[in-house]
């Protein structure tokens, strides 16, 4: 008899696994412990089928659960407006870092401008993750050199107090450090309008970065905000 997928999924779980991941990912609920290219493989088997049909019945009570729906979602092929519908119908399941990191794709070339209309509005959500979705979709897709002021002002502009939203700024702002030092680093001169402890955050991301030169990282450490 064929075993569903919840039992498939049991059947691949760790405990040891799981208790390791629970500690790191604060919200997740409940957890089998199924490692990440475990999850992606069965996602990119049911993303060569009815995925469609799968996304319409599939379980949510665990989190590896949503993380196949996240994932399933970023694999599937289909007309970019019909994935943001699904898009749009994931985001507020996502409650934890990492469900919402590994359901931000690398877009392909027909996703890309369609995504970033969509994730405009996110950005001044009044929840979390949502605000977490837009800032890593945009720090794994739109760090270049056509959205790079844009999203530098945008990122600015998050005043989402949550912990993981500050976090997430800091770290976009180090790949846009990474990949364009110079306006990065001219943004974080000319009254940068991060708060104190996302600026920092960004700054010590940017000097951990093994991209950054010895010379840039001296120039950022001169950066940092002391306490009045």
């Amino acid at each position: 008899m064929e075993i569903s997928l919840r039992e498939q999924l049991l059947e691949l779980a760790d405990p040891r696994y799981r208790d390791f991941s629970a500690s790191l990912t604060p919200g997740a609920g409940k957890m089998m412990g199924v490692r990440l290219p475990q999850l992606r493989a069965i996602a990119r088997e049911i993303a060569r089928g009815d995925w469609r049909g799968w996304l319409a019945t599939a379980e949510e009570e665990y989190f590896e659960e949503r993380m196949l729906q996240g994932l399933v979602i970023g694999y599937a092929r289909c007309a970019p407006d019909e994935k943001l519908r699904h898009v749009a119908r994931f985001v507020p399941k996502i409650d934890n870092w990492a469900v919402c990191d590994c359901f931000c794709w690398r877009l392909k070339a027909a996703e890309r401008e369609p995504m970033w209309e969509f994730i405009r509005p996110y950005f001044r959500s009044s929840r979390e993750y949502e605000v977490r979705f837009a800032v890593v979709m945009a720090l794994g897709n739109y760090v270049d050199e056509e959205h790079l002021d844009t999203l530098l002002e945008i990122l600015g502009s998050v005043r989402h107090e949550a912990y993981y939203v500050r976090m997430g700024v800091a770290w976009a702002v180090s790949v846009c450090f990474v990949k364009f030092p110079g306006r990065t680093r001219e943004w974080l001169e000319q009254a940068c309008p991060l708060s104190d402890w996302t600026y920092n955050k960004a700054l010590q991301k940017i000097i951990e970065s093994y991209r950054v030169s010895p010379d840039d990282k001296a120039v950022v450490r001169a950066l940092k905000r002391r306490k009045q």
